[in-house]
């Protein structure tokens, strides 16, 4: 992953519908969800669903399964793993004495 493309999930990502869209899958898992019952418990209309969930599918941070006239939904969770990766690569570099910063990146 690069600046670029990190810089376009966040972009994707800006709207608060689709932010909140992506969130609600990440909490399903691998188990996803399917479109409609996404719409009820986020309270939206099925085509201003649809329209964000374009977006998200353009951007590959969700994919989809048809399931007989249904389709499921669900988060890219190995790329929203490397968009984290990508965002704490560099964490506390700078801060070599410190040693909280170091417990909070793990080394």
């Amino acid at each position: 992953m690069n600046t670029e493309s990190a810089s376009k999930l966040f972009e994707s990502l800006s709207s608060p519908i689709r932010l909140k869209i992506f969130q609600h899958l990440t909490l399903q898992g691998h188990q996803g969800m399917v479109a409609g019952e996404l719409a009820k418990q986020l309270g939206l209309a099925p085509n201003n669903l649809s329209f964000h969930l374009k977006t998200l599918l353009a951007a590959n941070l969700i994919y989809s399964r048809q399931e007989g006239r249904f389709i499921r939904y669900y988060a890219n969770l190995p790329l929203m793993m490397k968009l984290v990766s990508f965002l704490t690569a560099r964490c506390c570099q700078n801060e070599a004495g410190d040693t909280d910063c170091k417990k909070f990146c793990g080394d």
